[in-house]
């Protein structure tokens, strides 16, 4: 064989006893991306997924010349926080395989990746962009050192053990993604019964959260918020000073390709599906085609897709909502505009944000609430301001987030320059783990920021307005599984 992807996890270290019954398990859409991508080749390839299988004690049969770790994510800081899984794992392997090569890519060590190397021996070659192009040029090659000094967008570790970042590579352009990026091997993954969403997006109903996929129809974010590093894995300069910002690039396959994959999800049975763009209702002859295309076909998919405040138009919600798109996620991030304007968030007003969401809580699409506390020149006041927002709103789901200052964002330049302390092992930047550690501020410590952030999140999911309106919209199963998830209070290190 090829190469073997590995999907690696960490979920029981970064979610605690959330990780039991409440965290989601997710397709890893960019393993069955690069996976799809070489097969179209002629290469050979499978995709070992450790959120299913954490077993890889066999993983010798598999005879493969390359191993290939994706550790990547549907959110902003889970590739560097899921280094905590894989790097164990890769551990692992090189103790079962010591003659293979192991090699890495994804968000994480697209931001750092001579730091990576310099810090794992297990690793001998990481991928500094998506990795399409590098992939398909390594597994053309012999992998000897004499080939991988000829490789764009790789770092590797020569025979003399000195670590050596080659010319940048190229990620793969829009006129060629339908050719060169070929969708999703969802038939080289588990059992796609085997992967369950969030209980909030499958309305707190837990037997309905199976079956599940993700996908992609686009990639990239036109935006650049300073709090994430998703636009990192288009980096095509080894510049260490550019950040996510300098490589903001959004690419989108054709509405009638990717259709042809949820044609493939709706003969699984899948009902539970994630769009996991970072910027879904953009461009409307892009998204509204698809729906149409859905609408079309008669799919009763539960839809979750991600959208902005100042990018939702009342024009588009029937045709969403017709599509089963039943939950929009808007990043609301911060309820002080001055908080907002700094990281580049945007300037809309409080008084927009409020009217988005009755516009599309009355076109009976629910939302889901992302918000962020630790950003800036946040202090109490600001933070308490952005709590009393979300209390206000209201939405169906809320997710607050401590700030963090992740490789790859501008806020961790930010971090560097001001002499802030960042965390020191990867599980530290799982917000939900034990020993997280979130990004101080000018005005707050990081372990106030925490305080805050839990603090929030109960008065939130423990608010009566709250609790009744569920009750009224999703019944008495979905209040038992919100009182269940409440009764699990997060350990947290840096507050004991």
């Amino acid at each position: 064989m090829d190469v073997l992807i590995i999907a690696p996890s960490a979920s029981r270290k970064l979610y605690q006893k959330l990780s039991q019954n409440f965290s989601a398990k997710e397709t890893n859409i960019w393993a069955g991306l690069l996976a799809n991508a070489v097969r179209c080749k002629g290469m050979s390839v499978s995709i070992h997924d450790m959120e299913i299988d954490p077993d890889i004690t066999d993983i010798a049969n598999y005879e493969a010349r390359l191993i290939l770790f994706v550790v990547t994510g549907q959110n902003p800081n889970a590739s560097t926080a899921s280094m905590a899984g894989a790097v164990i794992a890769a551990e692992e392997v090189r103790e079962l395989l010591p003659e293979t090569k192991i090699a890495f890519v994804g968000p994480h060590v697209n931001a750092l990746p001579t730091t990576t190397l310099e810090k794992h021996k297990e690793i001998d070659i990481v991928l500094t962009n998506e990795g399409v192009y590098t992939l398909i040029e390594l597994l053309s090659s012999n992998l000897t050192n004499n080939d991988l000094k000829k490789i764009k967008g790789i770092a590797y570790r020569d025979s003399f053990g000195q670590i050596i970042l080659n010319p940048a590579g190229k990620v793969v352009p829009q006129s060629r993604l339908e050719k060169d990026m070929p969708g999703i091997a969802y038939d080289l993954m588990p059992s796609l019964d085997k992967y369950r969403t969030s209980s909030w997006h499958a309305n707190y109903i837990d037997e309905d959260r199976s079956p599940f996929a993700s996908i992609y129809t686009s990639l990239g974010c036109i935006f650049k918020c300073e709090f994430c590093m998703i636009n990192i894995i288009n980096r095509e300069d080894n510049d260490p000073h550019k950040t996510s910002s300098s490589f903001s690039k959004f690419r989108y396959w054709d509405p009638y390709f990717t259709i042809k994959q949820l044609d493939y999800l709706a003969e699984q049975g899948v009902k539970q599906i994630k769009i996991a763009d970072e910027m879904w209702v953009l461009k409307p002859k892009h998204f509204e085609v698809l729906c149409d295309l859905i609408i079309e076909r008669g799919y009763e998919f539960n839809i979750w897709a991600y959208t902005r405040i100042d990018t939702v138009k009342p024009r588009y919600l029937e045709k969403l909502k017709n599509a089963g798109v039943n939950w929009l996620a808007l990043g609301v991030e911060s309820g002080n505009q001055e908080i907002r304007r700094e990281i580049t968030k945007g300037r809309f007003e409080d008084i927009n944000i409020r009217d988005v969401f009755k516009m599309i809580q009355n076109a009976g699409i629910n939302v889901c609430a992302n918000y962020i506390v630790g950003l800036g020149h946040d202090n109490w006041d600001t933070m308490q301001e952005t709590l009393n927002l979300a209390l206000e709103l209201n939405a169906e789901n809320s997710n607050i987030y401590s700030a963090t200052s992740l490789p790859g964002s501008p806020l961790y330049l930010k971090a560097k320059k001001e002499g802030w302390d960042t965390p020191e092992n990867y599980s530290q930047y799982g917000f939900l783990s034990y020993d997280h550690i979130p990004s101080k501020t000018y005005n707050l410590e990081s372990k106030e920021v925490l305080d805050f952030r839990d603090y929030s999140f109960r008065v939130l999911f423990e608010n009566p307005r709250f609790l009744n309106m569920i009750q009224n919209k999703f019944g008495d199963k979905a209040i038992d599984n919100i009182k269940r998830m409440n009764n699990i209070r997060l350990k947290r290190k840096i507050l004991q």
